[in-house]
């Protein structure tokens, strides 16, 4: 993954990130809140009540009988109450009236008449004149049954306490509220995710090309001869990685050029500095012809790096920019490895070293000649300028149900483990044995980009028994084009 394809996915990692967590807390925190609002209404309502009773015991003596005729009909009454998305038809409000010996005098419901809650925290802090909440499964086990009660106290003329009315309402009642702000609340982190992808799509329209990627799919699909799915799905999935690409470089832009510029002028400066050296030399006078000689070949051997090295940026920068392949065609592998292997070998020759192929029948695959022998090409030319005099690289080509294997492999030092994973970095380079000079750096990166347009991939590491082994895979055709 290259340094502006990490920061593009690490900026959408954190905002998913910070909407996951934002959406966590909401939901943690909605069933407290209703829980907080319906326990406040309670209060008002169990001092209400509570008002209610005073005033039919004036002398102190409990007397709840008042309420009971008012409940009564409270509950047999019909209405209907729309409450947001959710229809009320009925009173679930609960209510005990109890003495101050802590025994049940009243129950709205009728069923816990003379049953002794001294020990339930409401009724109990209640009597102590301080406040506190329960809540209670009506069911023993059964936490949907759960009544969520208050208490208020019942005084007497002169603020004694005489006794506690306790109200409750169903946690059910609240639950059905909390599932729907949850849902609306699911609902908004998944409109913003949403409206990120939109503005994603806007970019993507607004600073590429997705309509000239459209028409090069179309064009695509009318010059096949016969219709593949898999390959159709493979170049669909292409095109969306070209219109990605474009708009994390739009995005990246002035980074990413900053980033190249950097690493081309670091590369430079060497050449530079030993030309710069050679000159101020040759300018002082008494100098030596074979010294002079010398150093005018060095000026020329430096010039000729720089020009190679200015050259291969511009080949990758054109690559990198390309992003689809302009021309895809059908090749049959094997001729071509027969071609690249020969121009190999004779490249070779001076040194003693010979180059073999293994390869069986033929295979197919879909792209552009030039730039596949360009990529297979680095391969071997690395392979040459790491094997040991008089020795042997072997190029084999594989062929799998899906893919293509082209191996390329020499028997030379290998890689070092520090350089494990930066042999595909740009200007990152090794030494070669014969010569002890690095290479541009670029070769590898160069192949890579080939591979990715190609859908393919491309990897280098150590061969068993010694030497590096180079590994170009590709996606095989079904069948050859006729």
């Amino acid at each position: 993954m290259t340094k502006r394809t990490g920061v593009f996915v690490g900026i959408l990692l954190v905002y998913a990130l910070g909407v996951g967590l934002l959406m966590y807390r909401l939901l943690a925190d909605i069933d407290p809140r209703y829980r907080e609002s319906a326990e406040e209404s309670l209060v008002e309502t169990a001092h209400l009540l509570a008002s209610v009773v005073e005033q039919a015991s004036p002398d102190g003596h409990l007397d709840a009988e008042l309420l009971r005729p008012v409940f009564r009909r409270v509950y047999a009454r019909s209405f209907s109450a729309r409450i947001f998305d959710f229809e009320k038809t009925g009173v679930e409000l609960q209510a005990l009236v109890i003495g101050r010996d802590g025994i049940v005098v009243f129950d709205s419901l009728g069923r816990r008449e003379g049953e002794d809650y001294s020990q339930w925290r409401d009724v109990r802090a209640a009597l102590a004149g301080e406040y506190r909440a329960r809540t209670t499964p009506a069911i023993a086990g059964d936490e949907l049954s759960s009544v969520m009660y208050v208490a208020a106290p019942v005084r007497d003329a002169g603020g004694g306490i005489v006794g506690v009315v306790s109200v409750g309402k169903p946690v059910q009642s609240l639950n059905q509220f909390v599932a729907a702000a949850r849902r609306k609340t699911l609902v908004v982190g998944a409109t913003s995710v949403g409206a990120v992808l939109v503005l994603a799509l806007i970019l993507l329209l607004w600073l590429v090309r997705p309509f000239g990627l459209v028409a090069d799919y179309a064009r695509y699909v009318r010059s096949q001869r016969s219709f593949s799915l898999p390959r159709l799905g493979r170049r669909a999935l292409g095109t969306l990685g070209a219109a990605y690409d474009e708009m994390r470089d739009a995005l990246a832009g002035r980074h990413y050029v900053a980033d190249y510029v950097q690493t081309l002028t670091h590369e430079l400066k060497s050449p530079l500095s030993a030309i710069r050296g050679a000159a101020e030399l040759m300018q002082e006078g008494g100098m030596p012809e074979a010294d002079r000689q010398r150093f005018v070949a060095n000026i020329g051997r430096e010039t000729q790096r720089i020009q190679e090295l200015v050259d291969r940026m511009m080949e990758l920068a054109a690559l990198e920019q390309q992003r689809r392949l302009p021309k895809v065609e059908s090749l049959s592998l094997r001729p071509l490895l027969e071609e690249l292997v020969a121009s190999a070998e004779a490249s070779g020759a001076a040194r003693g070293l010979r180059v073999e192929l293994a390869a069986g029948e033929t295979a197919w695959v879909e792209g552009e000649a030039f730039l596949l022998r360009r990529a297979l090409g680095n391969l071997m030319a690395n392979a040459l300028e790491f094997s040991p005099d008089h020795g042997t690289i072997e190029v084999a080509l594989r062929a799998g149900p899906r893919s293509v294997e082209l191996s390329v492999r020499d028997h030379g030092p290998g890689i070092p483990d520090y350089a494990d994973q930066r042999v595909f970095e740009k200007f990152y380079s090794l030494a070669r044995p014969a010569t002890g000079k690095k290479s541009t750096g670029l070769g590898l990166a160069f192949v890579k980009e080939i591979a990715e347009l190609h859908h393919g991939r491309v990897a280098l590491r150590n061969a068993d028994g010694g030497g590096a082994l180079a590994t170009l895979s590709l996606p095989r055709m079904a069948a050859p084009p006729g």
